[in-house]
């Protein structure tokens, strides 16, 4: 049981990239003062959430609608989370492309929606890796709960690093930010395998004669 919820916070930890936001942050409020930046924090945490929530239900029931198989959304799911790790460990790193995203945004936009809550905070990966930790086929309402829980609280310290953002920064420095999120990228990397592979025994088990 403890594994099991070690694996889900580290996979929503990963997707959701507490660390990774702290630049995009900084870059989309420079020179704002200090309580509009804590009121966008606040609602860019609260924006992600209902976004996430939002997959963590209508997911499944897209999924269930479709017909598709337990197996052949697990691999799905695992090549899409592998590749967006790819992105992670060899492409530009998520506090660099967002950040550079994050500098061509013009004023009139809202900061807290674009490009703080989507995609930095909830980006594709973590829009996928909460319907994938939520399937009804392979876990009960209250593990469901838990782990709805658990990204509420990875979301909730993706808020508190908001606040913290500029001292925090000022320490691990923007090529800090990168190197950890490259290394959030092999751990994802090998989350993502882990789940094609246990797919594929069900499946080989699942059609033997």
């Amino acid at each position: 049981m403890f594994v099991s919820l070690l694996e889900k916070f580290v996979t929503l930890w990963v997707v959701i990239d507490p660390i990774g936001t702290i630049p995009v942050f900084l870059a989309v409020t420079a020179g704002m003062a200090s309580s509009t930046r804590r009121k966008i924090a606040f609602q860019a945490a609260l924006f992600a959430c209902g976004v996430l929530l939002f997959f963590l239900v209508a997911g499944q029931l897209l999924i269930d609608a479709l017909g598709i198989s337990l197996p052949a959304f697990q691999i799905a799911g695992g090549i899409v989370l592998f590749l967006f790790a790819l992105t992670m460990i060899f492409g530009a790193s998520k506090p660099a492309s967002e950040v550079e995203d994050a500098e061509k945004t013009g004023q009139d936009a809202s900061p807290a929606i674009f490009p703080i809550a989507v995609p930095s905070i909830a980006g594709p990966g973590a829009m996928l890796a909460v319907v994938l930790l939520t399937d009804n086929n392979r876990f009960s309402i209250e593990e469901q709960a838990i782990t709805a829980g658990l990204m509420l609280a990875v979301v909730s310290v993706t808020f508190v690093l908001m606040l913290a953002a500029g001292p925090i920064l000022k320490v691990i420095r923007l090529s800090g930010a990168a190197i950890v999120s490259r290394v959030m990228g092999l751990i994802l990397a090998s989350v993502a395998a882990d789940n094609v592979i246990a797919a594929i025994i069900e499946l080989l088990r699942t059609t033997e004669i």
